[in-house]
């Protein structure tokens, strides 16, 4: 009876593992062009039902509130776009006289440089019982940034220039993120008595998304058999590329609980996932549009596809244990009323 209540406790990370090994054993299911078309049922449909449902399980108030919170905007985007291009620079510098690729140096570069994701920092934020409000507004406006950011970002970094369809982009973050959104929040508004006396599993919802999401994010990754590169240079790269995925959370953590940002502990847990994690859905296509033509294409992508799983499923993993961090802040909050008190501890 034990194990069975545990392993209802623990059922997101046992339908991590489940989707993984799916994945593996049928990859073309969920891969790109496979049998669940996930490049219009995730990119669009999926990422459509996640911001619905936020709209229609989040506070009105605290949305409106969250839009206010300056200094959380200016952290993730600061960190997204000038904090992880200048670390990683100098990682690649350290790096140059090394056995990697150079293809896979600039792969590096290039990944730096790319946006936040539109889904999974706010899945994942949503999860941990973070401030989802703010993850959901940095999550959209690092994307619109992005559109504009990243290919300048590229351009100093790597080289290469061409013309990004800003319009495309921006049409399709608004039907999939803005409209959704305002949609879910205008529904709540005209049911949320019912909303809130139904208690529907808003959670549980956005979780057995972020499964699919994670399960179809496999199944391409585990699809892409037409990069060729050198195999000490790819187990480096992935080695790599997790120690750099947590070291970037462990050093958001970090410096988020500084008292003089003013932060609160569910701004952290936003901060964590949205300040690192980068988006393959719109990376892919810029670099594409960059690098069109380019030899060394499928190999400068790799840190990038390498990148997006390994951040989904660490921060997946991460889940329980961040909630368990935030349940047990917000109860000493209680017992430290003062500010330079409760500083201590997080401190601690």
């Amino acid at each position: 009876m034990s194990l069975l209540r545990s392993a209802i406790q623990n059922w997101f990370l046992i339908g991590i593992v489940l989707v993984i090994i799916l994945a593996k054993v049928s990859p073309n299911i969920g891969a790109k062009g496979g049998f669940l078309k996930p490049e219009v049922t995730v990119k669009y449909i999926g990422v459509s039902i996640i911001f619905f449902n936020s709209g229609l399980s989040l506070k009105t108030e605290k949305l409106t509130a969250a839009l206010c919170q300056v200094n959380v905007h200016l952290f993730v985007q600061c960190f997204t776009f000038i904090v992880i291009p200048f670390l990683l620079h100098i990682v690649v510098l350290l790096l140059q006289t090394s056995p990697l690729e150079a293809h896979l140096l600039d792969g590096l570069r290039l990944l730096s440089c790319m946006p936040p994701p539109v889904s999974s920092a706010v899945l994942l934020t949503k999860a941990a019982g973070g401030n989802e409000a703010a993850a959901i507004f940095n999550s959209a406006l690092g994307s619109f940034l992005g559109v504009f950011i990243t290919p300048a970002l590229i351009l100093a970094t790597v080289g290469s220039t061409a013309h990004v369809p800003a319009s495309a982009i921006f049409l399709q973050l608004s039907s999939t993120v803005v409209l959704p959104l305002i949609l879910g929040q205008m529904l709540r508004a005209a049911y949320k008595r019912k909303l809130e006396r139904n208690r529907i599993p808003f959670g549980a919802i956005g979780s057995i998304v972020l499964l699919v999401v994670i399960y179809t994010t496999f199944c391409d990754t585990f699809s892409h058999r037409e990069i060729h590169v050198e195999e000490m240079s790819l187990v480096s790269v992935v080695m790599l590329v997790i120690v750099l995925q947590a070291g970037l959370m462990m050093l958001v953590f970090a410096v988020s609980k500084c008292s003089f940002l003013g932060l609160q502990p569910a701004d952290t847990v936003a901060l964590v996932f949205c300040c690192t994690h980068k988006s393959l859905t719109l990376g892919i296509p810029i670099i594409k549009i960059i690098f069109g033509g380019y030899d060394g294409l499928s190999v400068i992508s790799i840190p990038l596809l390498v990148y997006h799983p390994v951040q989904i499923l660490l921060g997946g993993l991460l889940v329980p244990t961040v909630k368990a961090w935030l349940i047990t802040t917000e109860r000493f909050r209680y017992m430290y009323p003062s500010r330079q008190r409760f500083a201590q501890f997080l401190q601690v």
